[in-house]
Formats: C-alpha cells, structure tokens, sequence
C-alpha cells in the first residue's frame, strides 16, 4: 500500500503520523509531501524514506497515492494560511485514494460534531484507520 503523507507550516503533526506509520506499518510505502521545506523535512526526520516540497510534489503523489493522509485543509482551496493551492487541494480531492482527514479545527475551518478530542486522539484513530486499510494489502 502506497501511503502519502501531506503537511505543512512546520510540519509537527506530519512527523510524529511518519514516525507512528513507520513503526506501525514498516512493509507499506510512506511517501511525505510538505507545502514547504520545513514540512518536508520534518516529516523525514520521522522516519520517512521519501519525500518532496510543493505543489507539483502534491499534485504527482496524489496520483500515484492508495491511501492519502493529512489535515483537512489538504482539500480545502488557500487553506493552512494559503499553503495549499487549488491545484492542490483538487488534486488530493480528485484521487482515487482513499482520505484520512484529521479535523483540525484551525485556520477558521470548523468541523461539526468534533468535540474537542487531542491531537494525540485524533492521530491514533487515523493510525487505527490506516491499520484496517492495511489489512487488504
């Protein structure tokens, strides 16, 4: 399975879902994308054996991608302060892939019905959701 990891700002979430992903599943594919080089890099320190900067990045991966990790704001046009662009958030919207989205409620994106779990909870049900995933693979 052909995991894709998208991040960006600094890139903080993404690497601790690397290092959780790595350990958990080390026979899948992590693949890491960040918005910037900050993102990138530190999603690599997680533990991830590939990765790439920017929008084009984005756009390639999400192609190529069975399951797409990230924060909301990936499908969401000028999100995470403007780092994601159209073209990108209509790329990981328009994949076949399936999408574990992680409800930050942040950059004035609110998600209904999220009541107020930690990031931490919410990372580990999107482990448990990629776990499932696993299983067909």
């Amino acid at each position: 399975m052909n995991i894709l990891l998208i991040d960006g700002q600094g890139g903080k979430m993404g690497r601790r879902l690397a290092e959780e992903i790595t350990a958990r599943f080390p026979e899948q594919t992590l693949t890491v994308v960040g918005t910037n080089s900050v993102a990138t890099s530190a999603m690599l320190k997680g533990g991830a054996s590939q990765g790439a900067t920017g929008e084009n990045a984005v756009i390639v991966c999400s192609r190529r991608a069975d399951v797409i990790v990230g924060p909301i704001g990936i499908v969401i046009a000028d999100s995470m302060l403007g780092e994601i662009t159209p073209k990108m958030a209509l790329a990981v919207a328009q994949s076949d892939a399936v999408k574990i989205l992680i409800p930050a409620n942040r950059c004035n994106h609110l998600v209904a019905g999220m009541k107020g779990q930690s990031l931490s909870e919410l990372m580990e049900d999107t482990l448990e959701k990629i776990a499932e995933l696993a299983k067909g693979y």
